[in-house]
């Protein structure tokens, strides 16, 4: 399962363009073995392009492409899992029968293959939907359908565009759960996404597309660590009284209503004790005052402002 380089994937100077589009603009990306690699933007920003050139559905204009040590032979691809973010299945076909189609394609063996997509279908609350036709399942439990078919051969690979949308939060839940067994079992997951809040939760990698260009690229760690020290912070702060200090754009960059409590982002240069003490000084009662480091959303918006 170990690639020689150490690398599921190596992108090195990718360049694509549409006509007078620019989509991905000379782009680096290695992913480490079992690691989950999260590749976020807005939508437009590149993420499916470069997933395309990965899995060699669209040639880049130059670069080079390595994946699980080398060029994507059909041997290669038989140990990646992809998941389009254009869902695709065969509504007549049955859940179980496609299932094992899908192994098949991949080179898997028939009955261990059956035995394995019955687990899981019973794992994701699907098994009385085995014998049933594709197209009599909602949307959820299409797509479901359609991660058990990714997941199903035991891919060294999985590439996952968009795998959470349209989930309801106790499904998103579960697939996250199941994403980290993969990366336990020794897979490496890259996998797209817009939503920072999911990519927080679940990546120890990030790199961050902006326009066609990558604009941060480390770990979750370096990059939380990166921001603290360029003096991007937030307090967590809740209060009683008179708040409109926080309209003071040299003091706060931006509030974040959470509900029971404020995300305060502080401005360039500002220290949490001067937030504190305009706070005191508008005589407002404070009930929570915590200094957080900053969110991935919070991060990634600053970036994309500079």
């Amino acid at each position: 399962m170990n690639s020689p380089n150490g690398h599921a994937v190596r992108l090195q100077g990718i360049r694509k363009s549409y006509g007078s589009k620019l989509a991905v603009d000379d782009f680096d990306l290695e992913v480490p073995r079992a690691t989950i690699c999260g590749l976020l933007g807005p939508n437009g920003a590149g993420k499916t392009t470069t997933i395309r050139i990965l899995l060699d559905i669209i040639g880049a204009d130059r670069g080079s492409v390595e994946v699980l040590g080398g060029r994507l032979t059909p041997e290669v691809r038989d140990r990646i899992g992809y998941l389009p973010e254009e869902r695709g299945l065969y509504p007549k076909m049955r859940v179980l029968e496609h299932l094992v189609f899908l192994g098949a394609i991949k080179g898997a063996d028939r009955q261990e293959t059956e035995a394995r997509a019955v687990a899981w279908l019973d794992r994701l609350e699907l098994g009385a939907w085995a014998d049933k036709r594709v197209q009599d399942l909602s949307r959820g439990m299409q797509q479901k359908v359609q991660f058990i078919g990714t997941v199903l051969h035991e891919p060294e690979l999985l590439v996952l565009d968009e795998p959470f949308s349209g989930l309801d939060p106790l499904n998103v839940d579960l697939l996250k759960q199941i994403v980290l067994e993969e990366r336990d079992r020794g897979a490496t997951v890259l996998f797209s996404t817009h939503n920072m809040d999911q990519a927080e939760r679940i990546c120890e990698r990030v790199v961050m597309i902006r326009q066609a260009s990558k604009v941060l690229d480390g770990t979750l760690k370096e990059i939380k660590r990166d921001a603290w020290q360029e003096g991007q912070r937030r307090v967590l702060f809740a209060g009683d009284g008179d708040l409109s200090f926080l309209d003071d754009r040299s003091l706060v960059a931006g509030v974040q209503d959470n509900g029971t409590h404020l995300a305060v982002a502080l401005a360039d240069g500002v220290e949490p004790q001067e937030l504190l003490q305009r706070a005191i000084r508008a005589d407002v009662v404070v009930s929570r005052f915590e200094v957080s480091e900053p969110s991935l959303h919070e991060i990634f918006v600053a970036r994309a402002r500079g």
